[in-house]
């Protein structure tokens, strides 16, 4: 069997065999097959797509190039995962808040790129925090807490992150089929019982279109299938950003307000019905009504902010909150009316340009940068009332000051408020 005769047969658009997907993945992670030769099967498939069973065996093949994680309890083992936007941190919130609902959640996440922020970042704006932890430590945290959130293990899926390093350089990220492989392969070797996708839809997220974000959740949710992992999808809005605050520290800050009680409804929301979906699918003879009631109920109590400065201390951090953000710039509407667009690529690029985010993985990032955006597509402003707040050196004020005011857009029409949560598959 030859790497150039597959390569060539998936490039014709021909299915390629389980025993064809096998040999590649496994040449490629022993240096038998090389980058060029994986990042032309990348675009082959990017141009051609997948048929469902080959997508099955490669989430497979990739799962079998590493370790899995060792189960340590007889808890159901439960994860979310969310294709990335801006504003988005439910994770912060999410997973110790369903490690006090007995189950183990052992969140395995990854870095901002691009306009999108990554978990990891925000967490090292947490003094001390260790986002890199051997299998060991990781599940005697798990077995304690029932919770960590940390970065990918060489030896979890190797295969995935390999080939991701070859998509982000050939243009292949968008393929519905390799994004599957990536995200199932990872969660797959984690041992989950039950996985819920968050597929942001919208200028903010990946998927951009409706059409794109269900065609992903519906992947998503057929190979789990095949692979005997139950999966449920919330297709939700990303045309703004969730909640308030763009950036690292200042979004570990809303997520904690949140875990207070006191953070943006739509954060808190959304988290809940993340949450109610991995519980009820967890427990038998749970309905989602009591799931909802019980994350209500330990999110309101104040248990799972405690569980988080438990996870917090416990991977090295220290919980002082809230985290120094850079000097505030308050912005104010220019005019009465209607909000009717909040553009997220101008503020998304905004936050990386002033450090807050990478342009290349190697970047460095400010922590104490961030945004604030007080309104939403709908809301009534007028002129004078504060609609976004900057975060960075006091020097670079003026230069943002303009290009954020025109971030926000105002209608003198009445404009119709936008729905959190379009959709929910299974």
């Amino acid at each position: 069997m030859l790497p150039a005769t597959i390569l060539a047969k998936k490039r014709d658009g021909h299915e390629l065999t389980d025993a064809e997907i096998r040999f590649l993945v496994d040449g490629f992670c022993h240096d038998k097959v090389a980058d060029y030769q994986m990042a032309a099967l990348a675009m082959a498939i990017c141009i051609n797509g997948m048929l469902p069973g080959e997508i099955s065996a490669l989430t497979g093949a990739m799962v079998r190039s590493g370790d899995k994680l060792p189960r340590c309890s007889d808890r159901p083992r439960v994860d979310k995962h969310s294709t990335g936007g801006l504003g988005d941190k439910v994770s912060l919130i999410l997973a110790p808040l369903l490690a006090t609902c007995d189950v183990d959640v052992p969140m395995i996440s990854g870095r901002g790129l691009g306009l999108t922020g990554g978990t990891l970042d925000k967490l090292e704006s947490i003094e001390g925090f260790k986002t890199q932890l051997t299998i060991d430590e990781s599940t005697k945290l798990l077995r304690k807490l029932g919770v960590f959130i940390i970065g990918a293990n060489a030896k979890i899926a190797p295969a995935d992150q390999r080939l991701y390093s070859l998509r982000d350089v050939t243009g292949t990220v968008e393929s519905v089929a390799l994004i599957t492989a990536s995200i199932l392969s990872k969660k797959l070797a984690a041992r989950l019982d039950a996985l819920v996708m968050d597929v942001k839809v919208g200028s903010g997220g990946f998927m951009k279109t409706l059409d794109q974000a269900r065609e992903l959740a519906q992947s998503l949710i057929r190979v789990g299938a095949q692979s005997d992992l139950p999966i449920t999808a919330i297709l939700s809005d990303m045309d703004q950003p969730l909640g308030a605050a763009i950036g690292n520290a200042i979004e570990v800050n809303e997520a904690v307000d949140v875990l207070q009680g006191i953070g943006p409804p739509e954060v808190r929301e959304l988290t809940l019905q993340l949450a109610a979906n991995l519980l009820s699918a967890s427990h038998e003879g749970m309905s989602r009504d009591d799931a909802i009631t019980k994350v209500t109920n330990n999110l309101d109590s104040g248990i799972a902010m405690e569980r988080f400065e438990q996870m917090v201390v416990a991977q090295g951090g220290r919980p002082n909150f809230p985290r120094p953000i850079g000097s505030e710039l308050m912005i104010e509407c220019s005019a009465d009316g209607w909000i009717e667009k909040v553009d997220c690529e101008l503020l998304g690029r905004a936050v990386v340009e002033l450090g807050g985010g990478r342009r290349r993985k190697e970047d460095r990032i400010d922590p104490s940068v961030g945004l604030q955006v007080h309104c939403r597509v709908g809301q009534r402003v007028k002129r004078g009332t504060p609609i976004i707040s900057l975060h960075c050196d006091k020097r670079l004020h003026d230069e943002y000051r303009g290009p954020l005011q025109n971030a926000v857009i105002v209608s003198d029409q009445s404009v119709k408020g936008v729905p959190l949560i379009i959709d929910q598959l299974r």
